[in-house]
């Protein structure tokens, strides 16, 4: 501030005290700016009312230049004390998006993107600690977008971090090239080893904020989940955090480094053709171009980024490795959404000129499973019956695998399944799309993005959204969900148990019956066939299963 400035100041202070004395009443006290230390220095974040709020900590060294491709390296220590009132850059991501109804304004964009942000009550101390994964295809999004406010969230006695993470092909791009240079002899799944490093950032560090290292859970939507379950995977995530939350995760097959397996190229090879359509003879090359220039150009060639098993982040199928019981030994809650497909159409083959033409598609693609695939997905509303389909071979048949896998190794495992309607969304036939359930989770109807179907702020919603933030803090807290005036939520291994988020929670049993065993035995095919993926190639989309 300047002279002047600090003088008027003054002068408005003094005024201001001449008036609460002649009214009786005390000063109001100023907030002061908290500082914490970290590892690496001094942070000054915001005080806002009860909270305490930091943003942009950088947990990692960027990763330009010559770091980039490789695994997040330690952040530099600074000096003095760094301003962390502002958001971080997000990482970067393709130019042109979708303009859907997930699209938003996220700002800047950088490869210099590798920090997170803490809400945390004033008074944290030992305070469990919930660390959101942002979703958006692991190629778009940011930590930053409104509707991840941990505010709300904080105010419930729980320290809320969310974190930024390479992203498209910085972050998940494989090479031969790359491996070489790799000390393990791998590539790719940068974008995971920047999670690692986040959660080993709030291991060392989330103590100076009122949090307890000793209780973290993991949270995600979507790739965010996608992301929790690498974690759960992953071997040097292992203990860097003690329960795990999944929304709409998908348990798809995924790419191997070094070999084709289960019809899906090898990553390695996925990056020699991106290199070669990008015109680059080598790594070096792809370096010297900026990074939004190399994320647009990969995404026109079709780079679809995922996570790929090289034996050290991830050392098998993600289906193989919860079934043997290799996963992380933490409680999960895990669930799905009702609609989720009807914002994510681009998932599902088109409708067929018929239900004697879907029947017989059907009939030849499921052999002897397909009276069972009629009856759970009939031809009497065909587009309902593909939705449905699509859905559960995705995110239904992924969470209900989660609770049984996660109870067959003794640990506490809670399924949802939401089903809760707005006039907004179900006026455009997006009745328990995919993500709608975010604004409860977070509290955040104010900040959802300009095309998002407006949630009413009514009683009856923020009560419904207050039993939902008091679940998903409980769970946090203890890894027992539980909400003030809602009903108990029994945990899976209690008669298939789950909670129905419709109009209002309610705790049933048996979630859509015959749905798992149908898409687990689809599952089980295709691996044993050794040639086919599973992802949302399903349905109508099915390559034909063998018998048995």
């Amino acid at each position: 501030m300047t002279t002047s400035s600090l003088r008027a100041a003054g002068a408005l202070t003094a005024l201001l005290a001449v008036f609460c004395s002649s009214q009786g009443l005390a000063m109001p006290k100023a907030e002061s700016a908290p500082v914490v230390d970290t590892a690496a220095g001094r942070v000054q974040g915001l005080a806002e009312g009860p909270l305490q709020v930091f943003k942009g900590i950088p947990f990692a060294a960027p990763p330009v230049g010559a770091l980039r491709w490789k695994a997040p390296a330690p952040v530099q220590a600074w000096s003095g004390v760094k301003d962390a009132t502002q958001f971080g850059p997000a990482c970067i991501q393709p130019s042109n998006r979708v303009q859907s109804i997930y699209a938003q304004d996220i700002g800047a964009t950088s490869e210099d993107c590798l920090s997170l942000n803490v809400w945390a009550p004033a008074d944290a101390r030992n305070a469990p600690v919930l660390v959101w994964i942002h979703g958006g295809a692991l190629r778009t999004g940011s930590s930053k977008e409104p509707f991840y406010d941990g505010a709300r969230l904080a105010r419930r006695g729980v320290v809320v971090v969310s974190i930024n993470y390479r992203l498209g092909v910085l972050g998940y791009l494989a090479h031969p090239e790359l491996s070489a240079e790799s000390a393990q002899g791998v590539s790719g799944n940068y974008g995971v080893l920047d999670q690692i490093a986040a959660l080993q950032w709030v291991k060392d560090n989330i103590g100076g904020f009122g949090g307890d290292p000793s209780n973290v859970t993991v949270a995600g939507e979507s790739a965010g989940a996608l992301s929790v379950m690498y974690l759960l995977a992953a071997p040097p995530a292992r203990g860097l955090f003690h329960k795990a939350i999944l929304q709409s995760a998908y348990m798809i097959s995924t790419p191997a480094l070094k070999n084709g397996v289960h019809g899906e190229f090898a990553a390695e090879d996925v990056g020699r053709f991106v290199a070669g359509k990008l015109a680059a003879p080598d790594i070096a090359a792809l370096r010297a171009r900026s990074g939004q220039d190399v994320t647009d150009a990969a995404a026109a060639a079709g780079f679809a980024p995922w996570a790929a098993i090289d034996g050290q982040v991830l050392t098998r199928q993600l289906v193989e490795t919860f079934e043997r019981g290799e996963q992380a030994p933490v409680p999960i809650l895990v669930g799905f959404n009702s609609g989720e497909i009807r914002s994510l159409t681009i998932l599902a083959p088109p409708v067929p000129a018929s239900a004697a033409d879907y029947e017989a598609t059907i009939r030849r693609n499921y052999s002897d499973l397909a009276d069972a695939f009629l009856r759970q997905y009939p031809g009497s509303n065909l587009q309902e019956s593909i939705f449905a389909n699509t859905r559960d071979a995705l995110y239904g048949w992924t969470s209900e695998r989660l609770a049984r896998n996660q109870t067959a190794i003794g640990q506490p495992a809670y399924l949802y399944f939401f089903d809760h309607g707005y006039p907004a969304a179900d006026k455009a036939n997006l009745h328990g799309f995919h993500a709608s359930e975010i604004p409860y989770v977070f509290g955040t109807f104010d900040a959802t993005p300009p095309r998002w179907p407006k949630n009413p702020d009514t009683p009856e919603e923020r009560r419904f959204s207050d039993a939902m933030i008091d679940y998903w803090t409980s769970f946090a807290r203890t890894g027992s969900p539980s909400a003030e005036r809602a009903p108990a939520w029994p945990a899976y291994a209690t008669g298939m148990s789950y909670m129905h988020f419709a109009d209002t929670p309610k705790a049933s049993q048996r979630l859509l019956p015959g749905m798992y065993e149908l898409h687990e035995e689809a599952v089980r095919r295709r691996r044993a066939a050794g040639t086919l993926p599973w992802n949302w190639n399903t349905g109508l989309a099915s390559p034909p299963l063998a018998r048995p």
